[in-house]
């Protein structure tokens, strides 16, 4: 009983791994030419996203909708809820940058 939703997750992150163990010129080449602010907005609208469809996918289940499973919606829930969590300590991040900036004397 293999889930199709696991096994494509599964691809996607093995995937990643063969892009980890590749050099990194090709990917710093492509994020030259973009702007930091463009980027994170990229990253939040990612977020929201995994978010908004966690929260349909959660309604549909609780609708009775036979298409959706629970292990779909746990696991949307799971994915939504890290990308989250990753945002959050990005942020958090910057705003250490931000006051260590401030902070310096010129």
């Amino acid at each position: 009983m293999n889930n199709p939703g696991i096994e494509q997750m599964v691809s996607q992150l093995r995937a990643v791994a063969a892009q980890a163990g590749q050099p990194s010129a090709p990917a710093a080449a492509e994020g030259a030419g973009q702007d930091f602010g463009a980027l994170l907005k990229a990253a939040l609208d990612q977020v929201n996203t995994a978010q908004q469809d966690a929260k349909q996918l959660g309604q549909q289940f609780e609708l009775g909708d036979p298409n959706t499973n629970l292990q779909d919606v746990v696991l949307s829930l799971q994915k939504a809820s890290v990308s989250f969590q990753t945002m959050v300590q990005v942020r958090n991040k910057l705003v250490s940058a931000y006051q260590e900036i401030m902070n310096m004397q010129v």
